[in-house]
């Protein structure tokens, strides 16, 4: 497989203005999803080895919270969200407010969420998944057809792991988007990964026209 690293400027510029769009389109769909207005900046968007990915959140140790999806497709993909253990009280207290957030630990530490607090954390990434699609597959014009995300509260490591394991084969890279939610003062950073499948980068950047 060619080195994707070295892509030109005209192809990075054309992923970086995808995600720009997708998480404008998610910021717009949060506000309505709160009734409050919410602020999702890009910071980053860059193509990196998959090994990568657990140095950039901090270690294959560091306690998140996973979403995961597969899309199907002409273009097949996954699609991973991960916020950082430390970060998950103040979203959550931006979704339900701070007198109805509580979050339970286990013995060792561990976060433990109730179902309504997974399901606001699911939906968060079924938005931010949803609006990327859309404005990759104007970009593409093609269909993406998201799975129901699956969500895990665990080691980086474990998590990845898992995802290596559903995608089947190993991938190589990731475009790497981090997200920052900005609403009454708060600021909460999440990264966002798409994942093509072996192979399929190319086709993708083909279908950008780039």
């Amino acid at each position: 497989m060619k080195d994707y690293l070295e892509l030109n400027e005209l192809q990075l510029d054309a992923l970086k203005e995808i995600s720009n769009i997708g998480v404008g389109n998610a910021a717009t769909s949060l506000s309505m999803l709160i009734g409050r207005k919410i602020q999702l900046e890009v910071p980053k968007a860059t193509l990196a080895p998959f090994s990568k990915i657990v140095e950039i959140i901090g270690g294959a140790e560091k306690e998140v919270a996973g979403g995961y999806l597969y899309v199907n497709g002409d273009i097949p993909l996954g699609i991973l969200f991960f916020i950082p253990r430390e970060q998950i009280p103040r979203l959550l207290d931006l979704l339900f407010g701070k007198m109805q957030t509580k979050i339970d630990y286990d013995k060792q530490g561990g976060l433990q969420l109730n179902e309504m607090q997974e399901s606001a954390l699911k939906e968060i990434v079924n938005i931010l998944a949803g609006s990327y699609l859309n404005s990759l597959g104007i970009f593409t014009k093609q269909v993406f057809i998201p799975s129901v995300p699956a969500l895990s509260v665990d080691m980086a490591g474990a998590i990845l792991g898992q995802v290596l394991q559903s995608i089947g084969n190993e991938t190589d890279y990731a475009l790497i988007i981090e997200n920052v939610f900005c609403a009454e003062g708060e600021q909460i950073n999440g990264y966002f990964f798409l994942i093509p499948e072996p192979e399929t980068l190319d086709l993708l950047l083909k279908s950008i026209g780039v």
